[in-house]
């Protein structure tokens, strides 16, 4: 589940370098769901440290790569780095350790960021 959701994060940073305006910043039709899945990334990179999964700044460097690719601007940039930030934020103070109900909000996220990567990839690639 994992190795797939990497490999949907990969083809969504491609899609995003595919798409991305050379021109002033303009908001994308997929900037709802970018944004959701900015949040889900920081979640994951809190929850899945927590978790002991030893992955270092995988998510971190995920959300980064995608910000690279896409390229955007100002207010656009802002909001992408605060939703992964409320993601990671929205659990320190509920979670300070590994729980059952944190295995689970993992799980959901994973499925819910790999669903939101495949409807892009689907919807938006050339």
């Amino acid at each position: 589940m994992l190795r797939r959701v990497l490999i949907t994060t990969s083809v969504l940073v491609a899609l995003a370098a595919a798409g991305a305006p050379a021109r002033a910043e303009v908001a994308a039709p997929f900037d709802g769901s970018l944004q959701r899945l900015a949040e889900i990334l920081g979640a994951l990179h809190y929850l899945r440290n927590l978790c002991g999964a030893d992955e270092g700044q995988k998510w971190r460097t995920e959300m980064l790569a995608i910000i690279d690719a896409e390229a955007p601007g100002g207010d656009r940039r802002a909001r992408m780095i605060a939703s992964f930030n409320r993601g990671y934020r929205g659990y320190q103070q509920p979670y300070r350790t590994c729980t059952p109900a944190a295995d689970v909000v993992i799980r959901r996220y994973l499925e819910e960021g790999s669903k939101i990567a495949r409807e892009m990839t689907a919807r938006y690639a050339n």
